[in-house]
Formats: structure tokens, sequence, C-alpha cells
């Protein structure tokens, strides 16, 4: 069983974390950090997320994006509350990858 962090230990793992995310440069780099960092199944589930993402932008319905990528309508619903009323973290960078084209 894990033994509970401090919650100062916590926040500083974190920022540790975030900030080795903001350290890498390339799209290989990236893959090659979180393939190092999460199991193959974290990283399907966060590719999963990250792909419904345009699709629920698109307007398309939730059953049509589950036909088109497999990804459950539990895990697209979740995606798309986030993507409307969470924290911001979808939307910049989609906005910042829209900056880019």
């Amino acid at each position: 069983m894990k033994t509970p962090r401090e919650p100062s230990q916590r926040k500083r793992a974190e920022k540790a974390l975030f900030r080795a995310l903001l350290a890498l440069e390339t799209e290989t780099e990236c893959r090659q950090f979180l393939e190092d960092l999460c199991t193959p199944a974290e990283l399907e589930a966060l590719i999963d997320r990250w792909s419904v993402v345009p699709l629920i932008e698109d307007g398309v319905p939730y059953r049509r994006i589950h036909d088109l990528t497999g990804v459950s309508v539990t895990t697209i619903g979740r995606v798309a509350r986030f993507l409307t009323g969470g924290n911001g973290g979808y939307r910049t960078v989609l906005d910042r990858l829209s900056a880019e084209r």
C-alpha cells in the first residue's frame, strides 16, 4: 500500500512533473518521456481522451465518436464536461494549436 505524502511533498512532486513536461522540446521527446512515465494502459487512456476532443468540438454525437474511436461514451462525456467546464486545459491547448496553423 502506498504511504500517503505530506501535502507539501505532493506539491513539490507535482511541480517537478510539470516542469519536466515543460522541458520537452519535440514530439519525439514527449513520446519517449510519456512511454517511460506511463504504463501502456495509462498512455492509451491519455491518447483516447485527447483523440475525442476535436470530434466533440465539431459537434459529433457521442455514439458516433464511440463508433469512430472505440472510446467509451462515459469517457467521451467526461472529456466533454472538462472541455466546457473544467480547468481550461483542453481549451488552452486547442487555442494554441489552432494559432499554430
